[in-house]
């Protein structure tokens, strides 16, 4: 059989071309489904598990998977904003602990998240480097935020405006990373965490500036019955440092300040249908569901588009068998004076189906080999792939 094996070879490495395309064809039959159940299946246990853990989610009415994908996966499509008093409400309820949520500025691509330190409690999140979140100005980011960036505690990360053609929107921030978590595979590896109150100065809510009582005369417009009004000399901090810190200040009620989401963790089922049931019987202008319920109607969508693939794969992957039957046909026909000749040297028919087998086999064989290589590389490098195509 050694034999039939080594002249099959020699026949397919002479004729390469013929036998890569074959190769390749083979491939694809097989790879095509397979790569396609796994990277849904990956993308299942992804969006479940972060949807699983977390109980119930608060946010403006709306689309809920909006607000999911916003406030669980950090998508970078906007959702609207519910007022700061909704995540009181809460909290004064004594049926969960509130969690802020305030995604809607980003940092050189990565999403800036303004959220509270039991966010990280949470999660599970735990700082690998530096230390976590004191005052404002401070940022700890994610481990595919360090890593892409190469940044590291100490440096600087300036946000980027939400519109470039603001021209009257807030000043960029520059924070200080002061805490690089652990990688924890999930969607937190991407994102740039900061306090709400800093979210809210990068919004352009809160702001520090010069003291007026010591600024320079050209700063001030006016100065009437002890109230000093500045003009647009005066100069505002664009980052927060232990000098100026304590100029920075926030203007109206900081009841009206925006979230876009709260994360609610009822401390019992009892509690989860009572705090469910007050969204329900009111019109807040907000909305109360469950991550769960939502990813799975999501899921059962991308299902149900999966089957309709999976037929039309099935077609294809016909149509490629045929085309490879076809080849393999026209092949022997153009072989027909290289069998005869076999036949003439007194080779049996045997021999000659085993000649033909045998490169049959070796065909198959590199094709099971190459989709084990791409398969094992798409298994390994899944969870990359759904960020980049699926969840972002």
């Amino acid at each position: 059989m050694r034999d039939f094996v080594y002249i099959a070879w020699r026949y397919l490495t002479f004729h390469y071309w013929r036998s890569l395309t074959l190769l390749l064809c083979v491939s694809l039959i097989v790879l095509l489904p397979l790569s396609l159940n796994l990277l849904l299946d990956e993308t299942e246990r992804n969006l479940l598990a972060r949807a699983d853990a977390t109980p119930l989610l608060l946010g403006a009415k709306g689309s809920s998977l909006d607000l999911v994908m916003s406030s669980l996966y950090f998508s970078a499509e906007p959702v609207s904003s519910l007022r700061y008093d909704e995540y009181k409400r809460v909290l004064s309820s004594g049926l969960a602990l509130g969690i802020p949520i305030y995604n809607r500025y980003s940092a050189r691509g990565f999403p800036i998240i303004g959220t509270g330190i039991e966010y990280f409690e949470f999660r599970k999140l735990v700082v690998e480097k530096g230390r976590m979140l004191a005052v404002l100005g401070e940022c700890v980011i994610g481990a595919n935020v360090a890593s892409d960036l190469g940044l590291t505690v100490g440096d600087h990360l300036v946000s980027s405006p939400e519109n470039a053609f603001d021209l009257a929107g807030a000043y960029p921030l520059k924070m200080e990373v002061v805490g690089i978590l652990g990688r924890a595979h999930t969607p937190d590896d991407l994102a740039v965490f900061v306090d709400t109150k800093t979210a809210w100065i990068i919004e352009g809510l809160g702001h520090g500036h010069q003291d007026l009582q010591t600024a320079p005369a050209d700063v001030l417009l006016q100065y009437e019955n002890g109230t000093k009004t500045a003009n647009a000399k005066l100069e505002h901090f664009m980052r927060i440092t232990p000098d100026n810190i304590g100029s920075f200040h926030f203007h109206g009620a900081s009841n009206e300040y925006p979230l876009t989401a709260i994360i609610a963790v009822p401390h019992d089922d009892k509690a989860s249908t009572l705090l469910r049931g007050r969204y329900l019987a009111e019109d807040t202008g907000a909305q109360i569901i469950r991550p769960r319920g939502v990813i799975g109607a999501l899921l059962n969508e991308i299902f149900r588009i999966k089957n309709v693939l999976d037929s039309v794969l099935g077609l294809i992957s016909g149509a490629t068998v045929a085309l490879i039957g076809l080849v393999f046909a026209l092949s022997l026909r153009l072989r027909q004076r290289e069998l005869a000749t076999l036949f003439r040297l007194g080779a049996s028919r045997l021999t000659t189906v085993r000649l033909l087998s045998a490169e049959v086999a070796i065909i198959v064989l590199g094709s099971a080999l190459l989709c084990v290589a791409v398969l094992s590389l798409i298994h390994v490098y899944a969870t990359e792939l759904i960020r980049a195509f699926v969840i972002r």
